[in-house]
């Protein structure tokens, strides 16, 4: 394939994206490229709707073959919150920063053993023919407070239950192997492979 658009103007998603999947392409562009496709509504009812939400609309608008993935982080102690809002849940305009800061307050007499939490990562994949999705899980626990300058959102306060370090204090490398978004990658990149054949 020659091209594909990675469909978020996200510069951090687009750069854990397109380390991995830069040898089965000859371009990768993202939204930033496409400025005049307007804002892409995310109102569906699961992360896989909306990220094929983001790949349809940029594969009809673009006319190239286009992935997006959509993340949520569950916390068991908030019912599974802040879910589908995770990205947004301190509001439309909150900062990564922001974001932390209310999931933190909302944690802040829940024990140690009460903080089990997950990421979930689904990529999906739209060219109009091989039309698929794929998905990536990372378990582990919420911190109290911010360790690590690595990454980015919620990974300061996310520590990784088979490595013992927050997502923000792993290298590059290693986050993009074992992450949500990592595992998820890998599986794309081996359906993209078998396409490819």
């Amino acid at each position: 394939m020659k091209k594909i658009v990675i469909a978020t103007s996200n510069k951090h998603k687009v750069s854990e994206i397109s380390v991995k999947i830069q040898p089965f392409f000859d371009e990768i562009l993202s939204l930033a490229d496409f400025p005049d496709i307007g804002e892409i509504v995310e109102n569906g009812n699961t992360i896989k709707e909306n990220s094929f939400k983001k790949s349809m609309a940029s594969y009809n608008h673009a006319k190239i073959a286009s992935v997006a993935d959509d993340t949520i982080l569950e916390v068991d102690a908030l019912n599974g919150d802040p879910g589908l809002f995770t990205a947004r849940y301190a509001g439309e305009n909150a900062s990564y920063d922001d974001n932390i800061s209310k999931l933190l307050t909302k944690l802040k007499d829940v024990d140690d053993k009460f903080r089990t939490a997950r990421f979930k990562t689904v990529i999906t994949f739209v060219d109009g023919l091989n039309d698929f999705c794929v998905e990536g899980q990372i378990e582990g626990k919420i911190l109290k407070e911010r360790i690590g300058n690595k990454g980015f959102g919620y990974d300061p306060i996310f520590l990784s239950t088979e490595y013992n370090i927050s997502l923000a204090e792993m290298d590059n490398s290693l986050k993009n192997r074992v992450s949500h978004r990592g595992i998820a990658i890998e599986k794309f990149i081996n359906k993209i492979k078998s396409i490819q054949k």
